[in-house]
Formats: structure tokens, sequence, C-alpha cells
């Protein structure tokens, strides 16, 4: 395997996905000059980055709670620094829980400039927790750019659910500046969904004949795209980050 194959299962590994550029390449991102142990990430990552967004399985809150006292601006700058959704994600989570806010900015440009998949919900979470100034501009940069990307299946809807839960709780309006930008993002990611839909069918059509490009053609016709939005799930996250900082100051 040559090293540039071997260099991209890491990034593929590590959540980089989607490489694109933005407006916000001159951003300057926290990144480590050191590699995390196995036996911090053991400790750190591994117990809880697939369970911190869960609402209803909890039990680990109980497993956070029980090392607030080792939780530190060291522990989560080393996290936050990580090239890697999984660490990052944690990093976030427990920043916000002992109320760093020095690492807002941190996190923000993590969020704006997207290098990694799988976590862009976890930094608007915890920007909504903060519900500072700050904080909701960092949302509304990230929309005012990334709603405009129909072609990127990033964090849109979840930042958007950030800021109909902002403005229900602030009583304010920001949702209104970013609604006509994410209807015309859906309409968008219908008819880029129908080109590449007829590319598959002609694919099908020619590899295994007519009949399977008809069922293809027949079975995504049928299918309506969701583009709903909903706040219970995040109000609930909320919540549960609340009982955290809290128990955890």
């Amino acid at each position: 395997m040559n090293d540039d194959l071997k260099n991209q299962i890491k990034l593929h590994s590590a959540g980089a996905t989607v490489r694109h550029w933005s407006v916000f390449e001159h951003l300057k991102s926290h990144r480590n000059d050191f590699e995390l142990d196995q036996e911090f990430i053991n400790k750190w990552v591994l117990p809880f980055y697939m369970k911190i967004r869960s609402i209803n399985d909890t039990s680990w809150i109980e497993n956070i709670k029980q090392l607030k006292d080792e939780i530190t601006e060291e522990v989560t700058l080393a996290l936050l620094g990580d090239f890697n959704w999984r660490t990052r994600l944690v990093g976030a989570y427990l920043s916000a829980i002992k109320n760093y806010e020095n690492q807002i900015d941190i996190i923000g440009v993590h969020l704006l400039k997207s290098e990694v998949c799988y976590v862009g919900d976890l930094y608007s979470l915890v920007f909504t927790f903060y519900n500072q100034p700050k904080t909701r501009e960092y949302l509304n940069q990230y929309l005012n750019h990334y709603l405009q990307k129909p072609e990127l299946y990033f964090d849109q809807d979840s930042v958007l659910e950030s800021i109909i839960y902002l403005d229900k709780v602030n009583d304010t309006n920001d949702f209104s500046k970013h609604l006509e930008s994410w209807k015309k993002m859906n309409e968008s990611r219908n008819e880029l969904s129908k080109i590449r839909n007829l590319q598959v069918a002609k694919i099908l059509e020619e590899q295994e004949g007519k009949d399977k490009s008809d069922e293809y053609i027949k079975a995504i016709n049928g299918f309506i795209p969701n583009h709903d939005l909903n706040i219970q799930h995040i109000s609930k996250q909320i919540e549960i980050l609340k009982e955290l900082r809290e128990y955890c100051k």
C-alpha cells in the first residue's frame, strides 16, 4: 500500500470524507503538534463518542460525572486539537460542560471550516447551549455560507434547528433570515437527486437491462424527501447539558 493511499484511508477514518474549499479557509484551526496516546483515547474518547448524542440510553452521563474533576482545559484542548471527528466531538461536549468559554472560538472555527464530518451537529448543540451573541453569530455565519452549498450534505438542518430553538427561548426571529435559502437549497438538492438517479438508471440499464432500470426508477419516484425541522431532540440534549454543567461546576 503506497503512502498516498494510506493517507486517504487515514483521512477517511478521521471523518474527512468530503474535501472542499470554503470562504473560511483563512481561519486557523486549533491542531495538536502531537499524537494522542491510546491510553488517553481509551479513557476520553471510546466510552463517549458514540453515546453523547443519545437521549434514551443515558448511562454515559454517570460516567462523565465520575470524571468531573479530571476534565481540564488541557484535556479538552487535546481532544479539540486532534484531527478526528470522534475526539473533536467529545472535546467540544466536555468543554461546554466545564464552561471553557475561551475555547468557543476553537469550536467555532471547527464548525465553519467543517474539516471533518459527523460532528457539526454537536458543535451546533454546544453553541445552542451557550446561547451567547458570539455563539449565535457562528451559527448564522455557518448557515449564510452552507445553505448556498446544496451539494454539501453537511449539518445545515441541525444548525437550523438550533436557530429555531434559540428563537423560541430568546424571542427572536433569526430563522426567517434563512428560510428562503433553506427552501432553495432543498429544491436544488431535489434537482441534483433527479440527475443522479437518471444517471444510475442509465448504468443499470446498460449493465442489468431495462427491467432493472425501470424497477429502480419506480422505487425512487415513490420516495418523498423529508425536510422537516424539529427541536424536540435538541431540547432534550440541552437539558442533559444543563444537568452536567450544574454537576461538574
